[in-house]
Order: structure tokens, then sequence, then C-alpha cells
């Protein structure tokens, strides 16, 4: 249910709008346990029936809003390289990923989502953001491993590690995996 199209600016955008606010708001008062349909629907004015209608139930809401909260806010930052530029985002990816708040997020994201609708738009982002580093490196001439290999060998691993063996998991892990895959990538050309 959470997958309508919303038009910018329509009465649809505004509810959810509305809707996410709150959640966030109360989950910052009362932790996630406190949170119920009718408060949600209270704090945003609007009708529980209409967080029901759109999105089912209160774990599906809070998928909603974890994915909107896991899209990245900024492009990649460019540090000249790709492989200083791919570095620096999975260490910063691991750092946010494995973070309390982090993984709380994922949970939502995965436990409200029983299409996988909302998974596969966390990879997109994360897809999203190694393109504009690949994209960027290719445009300075650099050879560049392919957004999926990237996926592979850098995304999914961490990705694993964070939600079923995050203990002993830091930035060196991460640098080893884009180190990894570099040196491979280079070694196939």
């Amino acid at each position: 249910m959470s997958r309508q199209m919303v038009r910018p600016g329509g009465r649809s955008a505004r509810v959810q709008a509305a809707v996410h606010t709150a959640v966030r708001e109360l989950e910052a008062e009362l932790g996630r346990d406190g949170l119920t349909v009718p408060l949600i629907a209270q704090r945003a004015e609007v009708t529980p029936s209409t967080i029901y209608r759109r999105w089912g139930d209160l774990a599906q809401l809070l998928s909603d809003v974890a994915v909107e909260r896991l899209r990245p806010d900024t492009a990649p930052q460019d540090h000249g390289g790709l492989a200083s530029d791919l570095t620096a985002w999975a260490e910063q990816f691991l750092d946010e990923m494995a973070s309390p708040a982090g993984r709380a997020y994922i949970r939502d994201a995965l436990l409200g989502d029983p299409d996988g609708s909302n998974a596969g738009q966390c990879s997109a982002y994360a897809a999203d953001q190694v393109d504009v580093i690949l994209t960027r490196a290719a445009g300075r001439g650099e050879d560049t491993p392919g957004v999926e290999t990237v996926v592979d060998h850098v995304v999914a691993p961490l990705m694993y590690r964070i939600l079923f063996r995050p203990a002993g998991l830091d930035a060196a892990h991460a640098r080893g995996l884009v180190a990894g895959l570099l040196e491979g990538d280079a070694a196939e050309k």
C-alpha cells in the first residue's frame, strides 16, 4: 500500500508529510514501542482510517518512514579519485547503517515490506550513490567497475555484516572491501 503515486504539493503529499513528521516526533518523545496509529493520527491531524487506508498497518507505516529516512541527503563527496571517493562513501555508509538508528531504520524498512518494494528502494538509493561515484570517476578517465559489481563486492557484504554479524565491524573492513574490489578489478583488465 505504501507505493501509491504522490502528487507533489497535493493532499496526498501533505498527509504523508504530516504523518511522517508525527511518527518522527512521537518516536523521539515516546520511543518506538509507544507508537500507535491513533496517537500518530491525532498528532498528524488525520483520522486513523486515513493511515490504515494508505499504509495498512503500523508496521507498513514505520517501514515507509524508515525508507524515507534511509534516503541520502546529498550526493557522495568528490575526493578526486575513484578509490578515495568509494572508500569515503563505504565508510560513511557503514557508519550510518551500522549505527543504532540506522539498524532500526533497516529493521523497520524490512519488517513492513511484504512485497519487497521498500528493500528495493533502499538498494536503489545505494546503487544511485555508487553510480554518481563511478560516473564521476569515468569522467576523469578512470577505469571503473559496474554499479552491480560494487553492490555485490562492497554494499552487499557490508549489509550482511550490519544485519547478521556486526561484532568487530569497522571502517577498516569497509576499506578492505573497496581495496579488494579495485585491486581485483585492476587484475582482471
